[in-house]
């Protein structure tokens, strides 16, 4: 897809974008003609995840190549001080933030699968302060720190990465406590935010092929399911969306699934096919 500059000049802020889901979103932003800021850990000196390529100057270098202009920047969004030198830096080179999309995650990675076949009294209390800690404080600092930017210039969106299918239970009661609070947290900043003209919601992804997800469906060759799934870009399509939509703030506090804006934008994914909402 050719550049679009439909966010031309806008400055957008992606955590946590080396790969998978926040690697797409910044894709498509870039697409989309923005400036965007790639944060995480891996980084060509020091890769966090040896088995699935990735680093924050990868995905900047395709946010270049796609017609925006790609920043990596190296943070941990768990060391406030870290965080606060990133939103230094923002507002030291741009003096604005038009989106930030809060998608940094870590929490149950290593066991993945056993982390949701054992009740939580059978489960290392570890992943309580990683989730917490990695996702859903991690999104607060930084929309802290995003905010005081966005409302000077009396206009921002900004979006926490999150799952959701109403009072489903999400399998694991961590997960599912950490998920709702991160809901929790976009509609009761949007409640302080929309006076300034900010917007700040949940989005939901769907069924994501994201390199962790192709690699373990293709290792079980799981193919079937494998096919019901989408690509990362899919969810930066909705991120555009959002982010070029002048009624946005009516979507304010909401939590939105990305198949549902696919809808309602008129967007596919990158294969050409709608893929509806997902549900479990």
């Amino acid at each position: 897809m050719e550049n679009n500059n439909r966010l031309a000049g806008k400055i957008a802020l992606v955590t946590g974008a080396s790969r998978g889901i926040g690697k797409g979103i910044a894709h498509e932003l870039g697409i989309a003609g923005a400036t965007v800021l790639i944060t995480g850990r891996s980084t060509k000196a020091s890769p966090t995840d040896a088995d699935k390529p990735g680093t924050i100057e990868d995905t900047a270098n395709l946010v270049t190549a796609a017609g925006g202009k790609g920043i990596a920047f190296p943070c941990d969004h768990t060391d406030d001080n870290q965080v606060k030198a990133l939103f230094d830096f923002i507002r030291a080179e741009y003096g604005r933030l038009d989106i930030l999309v809060n998608n940094v995650w870590g929490g149950y990675e290593e066991h993945e699968g056993s982390i949701f076949s054992k009740p939580f009294w059978e489960q290392d209390l570890k992943y309580w302060d990683r989730m917490f800690v990695s996702g859903l404080r991690a999104h607060f600092t930084a929309s802290y720190y995003a905010a005081p930017l966005m409302i000077v210039q009396q206009s921002g969106l900004i979006i926490n990465i999150s799952i959701g299918v109403g009072d489903k239970y999400l399998g694991n009661v961590m997960y599912d406590t950490c998920k709702k609070a991160e809901d929790r947290l976009a509609f009761a900043m949007a409640q302080e935010l929309k006076e300034y003209k900010v917007a700040a919601l949940s989005l939901y992804p769907g069924h994501t092929r994201t390199e962790r997800v192709e690699q373990i469906l293709t290792r079980n060759n799981n193919l079937e399911e494998l096919a019901t799934t989408h690509s990362p870009r899919y969810v930066g399509r909705a991120v555009v969306a959002l982010a070029t939509d002048a009624q946005l703030l009516q979507k304010t506090g909401k939590a939105l699934a990305t198949g549902d804006l696919a809808k309602e934008y008129n967007f596919t994914d990158i294969d050409g096919r709608y893929i509806p909402a997902f549900t479990f």
